[in-house]
C-alpha cells in the first residue's frame, strides 16, 4: 500500500511532516531522504501498535484527496510504500479446495509475477482488495 506523506522544510533546512491518512503519525529527518526513511519506520511503528490493539490498518489514499487540507499546504509530497501483509497476524494454515484447472492458471500467473511470492500470497492479497473494496463501499 502507498501513503501520501506531506513533507516541509524548516528554516534549517531539515524536514519534517505527516502522514495525513494516518492520525498523529508524524515523522523529521536532516534530510529530505532521512524523514522519508523516517515516515517509512514511523508508519510501520504506528500500523504495529494499530493492529496489536486489534484495528484494521488505515486505507491510503491519493494525493489529490488531501490537496485542500488546510494543513497540507506549502510543502511537498512523497510517497511510502509499506508491505501491509506483515500486519495481518500469524499465518495459519488451512485446507481449501480449488478446480485443478483454476489451480494451475493461479500458479503460472504466480510464478510470472514474483511480487506475490506464492500461491498463498496471491490469494492473500486477492482476498485484502476484495475486502478493502468492501470497506469503501460501506462509507
Amino acid at each position: 500500500m502507498k501513503f501520501p506523506i506531506y513533507l516541509h522544510q524548516a528554516q534549517s533546512g531539515t524536514f519534517s511532516g505527516f502522514v495525513p491518512d494516518i492520525t498523529g503519525c508524524y515523522f523529521a529527518g536532516d534530510t529530505i531522504d532521512d524523514a522519508i526513511i523516517d515516515a517509512q519506520n514511523a508508519i510501520d511503528a504506528h500500523l504495529d501498535y494499530t493492529t496489536e490493539k486489534g484495528m484494521s490498518v488505515p486505507e491510503a489514499t491519493d494525493i489529490a484527496t488531501h490537496l485542500d487540507d488546510e494543513n497540507c499546504q506549502g510543502g511537498i509530497w512523497a510517497y511510502v510504500e509499506i508491505d501491509i501483509s506483515k500486519y495481518d497476524g500469524k499465518a495459519v494454515k488451512l485446507n481449501i479446495t480449488l478446480p485443478q484447472n483454476l489451480l494451475s492458471k493461479i500458479d503460472s500467473y504466480v510464478h510470472a509475477h514474483q511480487q506475490f511470492r506464492s500461491r498463498s500470497g496471491f490469494l492473500a492479497e486477492l482476498a485484502r482488495r476484495e475486502l478493502q473494496k468492501n470497506i469503501q463501499h460501506q462509507r
